[in-house]
């Protein structure tokens, strides 16, 4: 046995680092930490009577604060780093940035959202443009030409091959929400004549398998797909088996102008890592894989979740002057449709002033029926964007909605009704109140239901402004039933 030095180095045992989203929170906040500090320090070297003094300091400190958020953001996922530069505002994002590695700057390209990553390659010169994506694979060049310059573009296509440019300009050709837009060109394609330890000996040649690889595609000698072999079936099948003996021929398949929701919703429903591209003569020209589909699920949800509002995703530390082009035109539209409401609820004025109870009872019903039309239009915009709502089944759907809000406004009225009673002592106003609450209730939910699948059916967004224009008109017809009620059978 050999003998072992007593002064010999330890050997070095490397400790593999877990990925853990709260790395991000904590050095977000730790970087937040460092510029408060810096905002403090700065403030008392501009009170220093010694200009040279101060400046000497002021170049000390800056060499200081970046060499402490290097350290922080060194080992960092690219993901992670693109979360910290999101959340911080310009000027921190752009020191941050300049200090990210070169090897690094790619990915987290690819990894913040468009309108941080605007900000981020407006602050990077020409050369470091280049460096960044000359590294990338074609799609993921084509992600990012809407935001690089044309001359930056030109210079990377000079250093990809044939091949690779012919895929960045097809890539380029497919438009934003489709299938072409997403799809990778990375894959592993076999014939099916050969035996399947063939195919293991030309996948040990190569370097590495590209990412989310679960199956290989079995193309003919025009490129034309034949099936799928998944490499489960690959390892445990007999190595003499051919290829055309294992492969499925029962897969998804996704035609590079299908809006890319569509294969969020194959992926879901099949639970897919990933799937091929066909052109119109069946030759396979790409994959989508799990990861794109994810973000596409997100974007959606976002989009969405912001749409509803009449908003566009937007830096949360732009310029006040953007965020008010954001936010203003769908406030406006809202102000206007809240003066219709008051100013229907202004002609009923002598009914109102004779029963002044009404005053505080017609908010309720204005509320109720604007929360029941969006829980309708909530589930139906959701049925749009998975393909559930087709024109047979729309009247059907309309009818189910009713039915569901008459029973559910039928028994809100009586408690509803008993309150109205309880506060004005008159069964005549839990009547109208009852009646009123029903009515606005239906309004609602079948506003609902056709406000998104008008928008749908003549092109638009279901969700943009679908809120708004519910909530107008549960409040001005909300206001009108019950004071309309009210002034035939109160007075």
């Amino acid at each position: 046995m050999p003998e072992v030095s007593a002064n010999a180095e330890p050997i070095p045992i490397t400790i593999p680092r877990r990925l853990d989203p709260e790395d991000a929170q904590l050095a977000l906040q730790k970087l937040q930490v460092l510029f408060k500090r810096e905002e403090v320090v700065e403030a008392l070297a501009d009170k220093a009577e010694d200009d040279e003094r101060a400046n000497l300091l002021d170049g000390a400190l800056q060499r200081q604060l970046e060499n402490e958020i290097r350290e922080v953001i060194q080992g960092l996922h690219p993901a992670d780093i693109a979360f910290i530069l999101e959340s911080l505002p310009v000027e921190p994002r752009q020191l941050v940035w300049r200090l990210v590695g070169p090897d690094q700057a790619a990915d987290v390209l690819l990894e913040v959202d468009d309108w941080a990553r605007e900000s981020l390659i407006e602050s990077m010169d020409r050369q470091d443009l280049v460096a960044a994506t000359g590294t990338m694979d074609a799609d993921e060049i084509a992600d990012l030409v809407p935001d690089l310059p044309p001359d930056v573009v030109a210079e990377v296509q000079k250093g990809l091959t044939e091949e690779e440019r012919a895929q960045l300009i097809a890539a380029m050709g497919y438009p934003e929400g489709s299938v072409g837009a997403i799809m990778d060109f990375d894959m592993v394609r076999v014939r099916e004549d050969v035996s399947l330890e063939v195919v293991l000996r030309y996948l040990r040649r190569l370097h590495e398998l590209p990412d989310h690889t679960d199956q290989i595609f079995v193309v003919d000698r025009q490129d034309r797909l034949q099936g799928v072999l998944p490499l489960t079936t690959l390892l445990v099948s007999e190595p003499d088996s051919d290829v055309s003996e294992v492969m499925n021929t029962d897969y998804l398949t996704l035609g590079p102008l299908d809006e890319d929701t569509e294969a969020a919703s194959g992926f879901e429903r099949y639970d897919l890592v990933s799937a091929p591209v066909i052109d119109d003569q069946g030759r396979l020209i790409g994959r989508v894989t799990i990861d794109e589909v994810v973000d596409v699920i997100q974007e959606d949800s976002q989009e969405q979740a912001l749409s509803r509002a009449g908003l566009q995703e937007e830096d949360i530390f732009a310029p006040v002057i953007s965020a008010l082009r954001n936010r203003a035109p769908w406030l406006l539209v809202n102000l206007c449709t809240a003066s219709t409401a008051s100013f229907i609820a202004s002609r009923f004025e002598d009914t109102v002033s004779h029963i002044v109870i009404l005053a505080f009872l017609m908010s309720i019903v204005a509320g109720i029926g604007g929360n029941s039309g969006n829980q309708t239009m909530t589930m139906i915009i959701r049925a749009l964007a998975v393909g559930r709502v087709t024109g047979s089944n729309i009247w059907q759907l309309i009818k189910r909605e009713l039915s569901v809000t008459f029973m559910v406004g039928a028994c809100g009225s009586i408690v509803t009704g008993a309150f109205a009673w309880v506060i004005s002592g008159s069964a005549a106003i839990a009547a109208v109140m009852m009646a009123a609450m029903i009515g606005n209730m239906l309004i609602g939910a079948a506003l609902g239901v056709l406000i998104p699948l008008l928008r749908d059916r003549f092109g638009k967004d279901p969700a943009v402004g679908s809120s708004v224009l519910l909530t107008f008109a549960t409040d001005s017809l909300g206001f009108f039933i019950f004071l309309g009620l009210a002034t035939v059978f109160l007075l």
